[in-house]
This record gives structure tokens, sequence and C-alpha cells, in this order.
């Protein structure tokens, strides 16, 4: 009688599954799911994390305040035709919200934020970008602190992202309605209580 075959192993070690089945893996694995493959993300670097809690913290207070939808943060899924993501974070506005799910998004969040991390460069911007312009996510920001560089993408009606332009260094949003911010707070990272009192003219 024939054995039954082993599952394919991918690069990860993972076999090929379900984005069902890699819902149900522990919660402490940090990977995305990407056409039924398991890829198990590098660490993050310090400036990565300095980053990413300053710019959390500020779109919370700002949806917030205006109250035009919820904040989500890694590792919350983004489920898209191809893949299941986990960016760093996400805005979903509030006409949304049904998508929202236990265990993740289903469907494009309307702002998808990343940043970078060395090594990451790659991902971002190329396999990354291309899911998140054919999936349907609205606006997409790319921070790469080591660099001091950030650049956002809005999808047009082709279907395609286009550059969204920073004029004297700040950075307006095509989706959210009064959401904008000065590039260089990215890095120098102020209080967000001065940053959002900028922002919102208090």
């Amino acid at each position: 009688m024939a054995q039954p075959h082993a599952p394919e192993r991918t690069a990860s070690g993972y076999p090929r599954m379900t984005y069902e089945e890699f819902l149900a893996l522990p919660d402490d694995l940090h990977a995305e799911w990407v056409d039924g493959e398991v890829c198990v993300m590098p660490g993050i670097s310090l400036e990565h994390q300095y980053c990413t809690r300053f710019l959390m913290h500020l779109l919370l207070e700002f949806l917030v305040r205006k109250e035009l939808g919820e904040l989500f943060y890694e590792p919350m899924q983004m489920r898209l035709p191809s893949s299941g993501r986990s960016p760093d974070l996400m805005v979903l506005l509030n006409e949304h919200m049904d998508r929202v799910r236990n265990t993740h998004i289903d469907g494009p969040a309307d702002l998808v934020v990343e940043v970078m991390s060395p090594g990451g460069e790659g991902r971002d911007r190329g396999e990354k970008f291309y899911e998140y312009q054919d999936g349907g996510v609205r606006e997409y920001w790319l921070i790469d602190p080591a660099r001091k560089q950030a650049e956002a993408w809005a999808l047009a009606r082709s279907g395609q992202f286009e550059p969204i332009q920073t004029t004297a260094g700040v950075l307006r949003s095509v989706v959210i309605d009064g959401l904008w911010v000065r590039t260089d707070w990215f890095w120098t990272r102020p209080p967000v209580r001065e940053a959002l009192r900028e922002m919102l003219g208090d």
C-alpha cells in the first residue's frame, strides 16, 4: 500500500497551507502569508520601533479626535487576493469597518504604512507595493528612518499607484480628510501632543 507523501516544505520550513490554516498558527509567529507560503519576517531595528510607535500614537489620537475610523497595527493581518500581510500600521475608515474580522481585515485598508528596517527595502518597494496596489489599498506610505526618507502613493482611477508629492516637507493624505504630517517628525519624533496641536490648528 502506497504511503502518503509528506507535505511539501517551503523556504520557511512550513508546508504550503490555506490562509485559514495560517491564521491558526501560534500568535507569536512573526510571519505573513503569500500565495500559500508562510513567510517568516526578519527582526526590526530600534529606529523602526521608535518611528512606528510615534506614528501609531499620532494617528490614533488624530482618528479619535476626528472620529474618522480605526487604527490597526502589527500583527493584525490584512487579507488581499494573493496574500495576508501584516503592515506596521493600517487605517480603516468608518465606512469600511465591515471588513473587520476577529483575526484580520478582510480586504484592503484605506491607508497602509510600512516602516523599513535594513534588508526590507526590496520587499516593501517590490512585492508589497504591487500587492497593495492590485489589492485596492487606497494610500501607501513607506518610511525609511535610516535614510530619513518618506514616500507615499495614492491609488488612481487607473488602478495604479501614483506618487503623492510632499511640499515644504509636508505629506498630506489624499484619502484621510485633514491628515498631514511633517516628514521630519518620523525621525525627530516631537511630543505627540505638540504635533497633534499643530496638525489640528489648536
